[in-house]
């Protein structure tokens, strides 16, 4: 008779308390429920997590689900507010020095990258440069550009598309300390979502005069075609690299959620609150979704994404 061992490849392992597995199918005894127990795949799965302390659209995120950064947007006016999530709260943190509102960003919560968008009448230039606590002046982009993607590190960033006088293909490189010319985009656009690095970018969505659902990868030199997306949107949120990404929400607004594997989008399981002109940062398998506008009202909800997810169950018999 075959045993689990050699179906599974382990033996049932008796704990006290239930331990923390990502392994569908393990099985173990409770010795203090005086249970058998397994994890079972959930498959992907949107959880609330905690709200943030501002609601605001059209803002800037970066980092990772359990240390995220949210900066700039809009509430009534431009804002230069920032704040930093944990896995389950969002605190305060240093103000930028330019108010605006969608900007894009890059980099992790101890070294953010912050640029573009709209400051007062105007399309800003300016790039800041976070540490964990303060924001610093960088070099300011060559062009001045509202609502693009972005993509990278703080100290090689990228930033592509948006508007300046009209829907831009400018595709530039940061290095640190100042900004470069790119390779373009093939197709102009704005309100679109980016991910990735520097040289394995990735944009998708926007807006010509439309919504829709191109997507364009990054070389570190020219952008090719990718896979298109399966729902048109602009100002959506984003997370994960090129051949990992992830877009959600956007124009409707929507709780699309959709997964891109390097050449082809797939429909995934949809957000819990319909936004557009949110911000996101993580991975695939661990993306944060934040802020934004549900065509109401200014929203404040965080949501987190794992892909996959478990769950613990008894096994019982019938």
């Amino acid at each position: 008779m075959t045993t689990y061992k050699e179906i599974f490849g382990k033996y049932v392992k008796n704990y006290s308390s239930d331990p923390s597995s990502d392994i569908e199918g393990q099985i173990w005894y409770n010795s203090t429920s005086g249970t058998f127990k397994t994890n079972l795949n959930l498959g992907a799965v949107w959880a609330a997590g905690g709200n943030m302390g501002t609601a605001r659209r059209l803002l800037a995120g970066a980092g990772i689900q359990t240390a995220g950064l949210a900066f700039a947007g809009l509430t009534t006016t431009e804002v230069t507010n920032t704040e930093e999530y944990d896995g389950s709260a969002w605190t305060g943190g240093g103000n930028m020095a330019t108010a605006r509102y969608g900007p894009s960003g890059c980099g992790i919560q101890t070294a953010g990258l912050g640029f573009g968008g709209q400051s007062g009448a105007g399309n800003s230039n300016a790039t800041e440069e976070y540490n964990g606590s303060t924001w610093t002046g960088g070099g300011n982009l060559g062009t001045a550009t509202y609502t693009p993607g972005g993509a990278g590190t703080q100290t090689a960033g990228l930033v592509f598309g948006g508007f300046t006088t009209a829907n831009t293909n400018i595709t530039q490189e940061y290095d640190g300390s100042s900004w470069t010319a790119g390779g373009n985009l093939g197709t102009a656009r704005t309100r679109l979502g980016g991910t990735g690095t520097q040289t394995a970018g990735l944009a998708f969505g926007g807006q010509t005069t439309v919504a829709v659902v191109n997507t364009e990868e990054y070389d570190g030199s020219t952008w090719t075609v990718g896979g298109n997306l399966n729902t048109a949107r602009s100002y959506p949120g984003s997370a994960g690299t090129q051949t990992a990404g992830l877009a959600f929400g956007g124009t409707g607004p929507t709780t699309a959620t959709e997964e891109y594997d390097g050449s082809a989008w797939s429909n995934t399981t949809s957000m819990a609150t319909a936004r557009t002109a949110l911000a996101g940062c993580g991975t695939q398998t661990a993306g944060l979704a934040f802020g934004g506008y549900d065509g109401t009202v200014n929203v404040a909800n965080t949501e987190e994404y794992s892909d996959p997810s478990f769950s613990t169950r008894t096994i019982t018999t019938s």
